[in-house]
């Protein structure tokens, strides 16, 4: 069955460029390697909070040869099935936090026409965890994850998500280089994310090919515009983000 055509889409990402990924993720990554080391599964040193954000945006496979690159295949799939529920318990738990003006932000672009995606490079009831426990899911379109599809590259993700809704024009919205490169290869406008005030997870660097680098979720909203006026803002930071979204 063919799913509806949408011609203009805003594409995100959705650690580091909708939720605060740091809250849950590394908490609960420590949950899972305790319960590995009292299971026995694991006697290695524990990585540090730092080797685990330097991870985020990453694959799965990526993320557990940096973690736990002396551990057994078997290891590492529990492990990944252990963190994916732990990071489910710790935003259930309340521990996660969406930027501010995300919400405000998304109910605006989708009354303005625009259909809605995510794009993540994580596993597939983590995002969709997310988009539940903050009551954003009917606002999304389609939830486009490499833990669901199987992807190595977020160029390939995007390229199906583009081709499953014909996609002709739009955005793609995150923080990372691997963001940047899916948009391009795809076709559209990318906004880096590198939100003032908050923790950041990639080099300055990674952003340096994108359209628009964006300071806040609410110059991302005023970035994006409405249908009728779809030129992107070459230039938008806290000025246009400083009054909110409101």
């Amino acid at each position: 069955m063919n799913k509806q055509v949408q011609p203009y889409a805003v594409i995100f990402d959705m650690d580091g460029t909708l939720f605060q990924t740091e809250k849950v993720a590394v908490p609960a990554f420590h949950r899972t390697v305790q319960r590995l080391k009292r299971t026995g599964l694991y006697t290695g040193p524990t990585p540090t909070d730092e080797q685990v954000t330097a991870t985020f945006g990453m694959v799965q496979e990526e993320i557990w040869e940096r973690l736990l690159p002396d551990a057994e295949e078997q290891v590492r799939e529990q492990a990944d099935r252990w963190w994916l529920e732990h990071e489910l318990e710790c935003i259930s738990e309340g521990m996660g936090e969406l930027y501010p003006g995300v919400t405000e932000g998304i109910h605006r672009l989708k009354a303005r026409g625009w259909a809605l995606f995510v794009a993540s490079n994580g596993l597939g009831p983590y995002v969709r965890g997310i988009l539940d426990f903050y009551g954003l899911s009917e606002f999304f379109t389609g939830v486009y994850t490499a833990g669901d599809y199987h992807t190595a590259r977020k160029e390939d993700l995007v390229q199906r998500l583009i081709e499953s809704h014909g996609v002709q024009q739009g955005y793609m919205v995150g923080d990372r280089s691997s963001d940047v490169r899916a948009g391009k290869a795809n076709g559209l406008t990318v906004i880096g994310c590198r939100y003032a005030g908050y923790p950041q997870f990639s080099a300055e660097t990674e952003l340096a090919e994108a359209d628009v680098v964006a300071d806040s979720f609410s110059a991302v909203v005023e970035t994006v515009g409405s249908l009728t006026d779809k030129s992107p803002k070459k230039q938008l930071g806290s000025e246009a983000g400083a009054d909110g979204i409101g």
